[in-house]
This record gives structure tokens, sequence and C-alpha cells, in this order.
């Protein structure tokens, strides 16, 4: 003779898992706006680094034109 559980004892199992898939449901939507919020942060540090490289890679073509500018007035 097999022991089954009643509806009343379904019920309480089926509301604990419900609680179970909520309290995981809730720890993994954190951990997806913390993933979310660190690669937004790591694309503005690359973006903001890029621009940087730009900036600084036209102020070394400007002081080479002066550079070449200054040389070719000393041999002419």
């Amino acid at each position: 003779m097999a022991i089954t559980a009643g509806p009343k004892a379904r019920a309480e199992q089926t509301t604990e898992l419900l609680i179970q898939n909520r309290t995981l449901e809730m720890h993994l939507m954190h951990e997806n706006l913390a993933r979310t919020h660190m690669q937004a942060r790591l694309q503005e540090a690359e973006d903001q680094r890029l621009a940087r490289a730009v900036r600084l890679r036209r102020k070394a073509e400007r002081a080479s034109l002066r550079a070449r500018k200054a040389l070719a007035a000393v041999v002419l």
C-alpha cells in the first residue's frame, strides 16, 4: 500500500516551489542587472579611451606638420 500525499500537502509543495522559483528569479534578475551595468561601464570606458586616442593622434599629426614646416623653413 503506497502512501500518497493529500491535496493540501501538494498545494503546500506547489506554493513552496513557486516561492523558490520567484526567489531564484529575483536573484538572477539582480545578477543580470549588475552584469548589464558593468558592460555599460566598460563600453563607456572603451569609448573614452578611443576618443582620447583620436585626440592624441591629431595632436601628434599637428606637431609633425609644425616640425616639417620648421625644417622646410630652415632648409630654404
